[in-house]
Parts: C-alpha cells; sequence; structure tokens
C-alpha cells in the first residue's frame, strides 16, 4: 500500500468492521455509542464494528451513523479514512461545555468556525488556515432548529487536546480571552481535516456542561441526565437535515479558500 487512498481503503473497514460499500453518501459522526445504538433501533438496521475502535450503522435511505471515539487524533483518523468512501456530507454530532452565560445546558450549538488549540490539525494545513465548516451544509441544520422551534447558538468554538483542565485557573483565564462561545476536543480536527480531505463537513454541537463554574463541571450524573435528555432530540435533528439534503439532491460543493 503506497498511496492515501489504498491505506484508508483498507484501514476503514478494518477500523470499523463495515465495508466501504456499506456506507451511506451522506455521514453522521458521534462520540457515543448510545448514538449509534439509537439510530439502529430508530431504523431497524445492525450495529457493525462490535469489538472494533469504531462503530457503525446505515439506514435504508444512505444515511451512515459512526462512532469514532473521544478526541482530536480519533477525529483526524476517520476523516482520514472517509477519503476512501468520499461521502457527499458529514456531520459532527458532538457535545461541547459552554463558556458563555448564554449557552447554558440543553442549548445546540451551530459553530460557525473554531480555533485549533488541538495541534493535531496542524498536521494537515498551516497554523493561519481558519477551521471552517461547509457553508450549506450548516444552512440545512440551521433550518432544522428552526423548524423545531429551538434556541440554539452560533459563534467560534475552542478545540482542545486536554481532557482535565476545569482546575487550571491560568488556562480559565486564556479561555476567556478568546471569548469563544463553547469548547470540545473534536471540532477544529474534523473541520480542517476534512478541508484538506476535500470533504463537506459540520457540527451540531449540544451543551453538556459549563465547567467554568464548580457546580458545571460535567459528572457521570449529569451526564446521565444530558443524555437521557436530549440525546433523541439531538440524533433528530441530523437525521433530518443531512435526510432533507440527499431528498433534495443538493451537492455540497467544496471549494478551497
Amino acid at each position: 500500500m503506497k498511496t492515501k487512498l489504498e491505506i484508508a481503503s483498507n484501514w476503514l473497514p478494518r477500523y470499523t468492521g463495515t465495508s466501504i460499500d456499506d456506507f451511506g453518501d451522506y455521514i453522521l459522526l458521534t462520540n457515543f455509542h448510545n448514538y449509534v445504538v439509537s439510530f439502529s433501533e430508530q431504523f431497524g438496521c445492525d450495529v457493525k464494528g462490535e469489538g472494533r475502535p469504531m462503530q457503525t450503522a446505515t439506514n435504508t435511505h444512505g444515511l451512515s451513523i459512526i462512532n469514532f471515539g473521544m478526541g482530536s487524533a480519533n477525529a483526524a483518523t476517520i476523516m482520514d479514512l472517509l477519503v476512501a468512501r468520499e461521502p457527499k456530507g458529514v456531520l459532527f454530532l458532538g457535545k461541547c461545555g459552554g463558556l458563555k452565560q448564554s449557552t447554558e445546558i440543553g442549548h445546540f450549538l451551530l459553530p460557525i468556525a473554531a480555533i485549533r488549540g488541538e495541534g493535531t490539525s496542524n498536521d494537515y494545513m498551516p497554523k493561519e488556515v481558519p477551521a471552517l465548516p461547509s457553508f450549506k451544509l450548516h444552512k440545512f441544520v440551521s433550518n432544522k432548529l428552526v423548524d423545531f422551534q429551538l434556541e440554539y447558538r452560533t459563534g467560534v468554538i475552542y478545540t482542545t487536546n486536554r481532557r482535565v483542565w476545569e482546575w487550571d485557573d491560568q488556562f480559565k483565564q486564556y479561555l476567556a480571552k478568546l471569548s469563544a462561545i463553547g469548547i470540545d476536543m473534536e471540532t477544529a480536527t474534523i473541520f480542517i481535516v476534512g478541508h484538506a480531505n476535500e470533504i463537506s463537513r459540520g457540527a451540531l454541537l449540544l451543551v453538556s456542561d459549563m465547567p467554568l463554574i464548580p457546580e458545571g463541571i460535567k459528572t457521570e450524573e449529569l451526564d446521565k441526565k444530558v443524555t437521557e435528555k436530549y440525546l433523541d432530540l439531538h440524533l433528530k435533528l441530523g437525521v433530518d437535515a443531512m435526510t432533507e439534503i440527499e431528498e433534495k439532491g443538493e451537492p455540497i460543493r467544496h471549494f478551497r479558500y
């Protein structure tokens, strides 16, 4: 195997237990196995890749969901491996920490950009290149949020490789200077690696905690409550948006900037 395509074509099935032809034209990405299970139950399709690093499910409408795990390295891996399938659009359904008082738990964030604090994306594009979603894909997602009459926010997400930082006052002061609306570990990587691989991409993030205040730091109990209350809605928004794109047949073109 000498080319990136040859490697990705071998590794995508190896990581997911799913053949390339079994993936749909449109992809939902998630960090959570229960999103894949809920998707499979909704559409009566099998979960593949149990015991593999990543699990998948695909419905009869040509929409797939992939649990790629947590963190920017895994986000880069799946966006690299997807070159073997050349999807028409990829939407990340992730969770994030709210950094503003206006971003309360349960709100949805539609990021207009992401700050590249994770470092992984530096292997794909120079640091000066902004991490941006595909506008047309986000247009469909925002339309769904409006259809459901949901309050949502737009703004810039800060993506970091640090998982345990909530104790670090100096880091929190740095976040305040950035004026980011939320913080996560994957969005900037997905945007940049998607751009490098010419994959149209977006993100719909659910605010799952408020990490700047002690009582808002995510715990197992809090995460369970958020999941029980919002998982189905989060998933439905992603499914409906990507299904509508497929049904309307509107191409989401990739533009180099």
